[in-house]
C-alpha cells in the first residue's frame, strides 16, 4: 500500500508513539559540546560495564584492582588500598525498574577518589 509522506508520519505516531519513550538530560560542570557530553557519557557507561565485568565475570581480586588503578592513575600512587577500596565500595547505582521493563539508573555517593578513577581517560576498546 503506498501513503502520502503526512500519511506515512500519522501512522507512525499512531503506532510508535504512546507518551513513555522519554528522555535524558546531562548535565555537567565543564562546558562541553553535546558532542563532547554524550561522548564522556558514553565513556561512563563503558567504564561502568568494566567494573561490572572485572567484579563479577572475571572475579579480579580487590587487591589486585586496586594496584592496577595506582598504576593507571599518577594521582593515586600513594592513596591507601583502605580508602580506594572505601571509595569504590561506597560508590552506589540504584536501578529503578517496573515490571522488569524501563529501567533507571541512579549513581550516587561520589567523593574525590572514586571520581578521579571515574574521570581518568581509560582507554575503553
Amino acid at each position: 500500500m503506498e501513503l502520502s509522506e503526512d500519511d506515512a508520519v500519522k501512522l507512525l505516531e499512531e503506532k510508535f508513539i504512546n507518551g513513555r519513550e522519554g528522555f535524558f538530560c546531562l548535565k555537567s560542570s565543564k562546558n562541553l559540546t553535546l558532542t563532547e557530553a554524550l561522548l564522556t557519557y558514553r565513556k561512563k557507561d563503558s567504564i561502568e560495564k568494566i567494573f561490572n565485568s572485572l567484579k563479577n565475570e572475571i572475579e579480579i581480586k580487590p587487591l589486585l584492582f586496586v594496584s592496577l588503578i595506582r598504576f593507571e592513575i599518577p594521582d593515586l600512587k600513594h592513596t591507601s588500598t583502605k580508602f580506594i577500596k572505601t571509595a569504590l565500595s561506597n560508590l552506589t547505582v540504584t536501578i529503578d525498574s517496573w515490571m522488569r521493563k524501563t529501567k533507571k539508573f541512579i549513581h550516587s555517593n561520589f567523593d574525590a577518589i572514586n571520581t578521579i578513577i571515574l574521570d581518568h581517560n581509560w582507554v575503553v576498546t
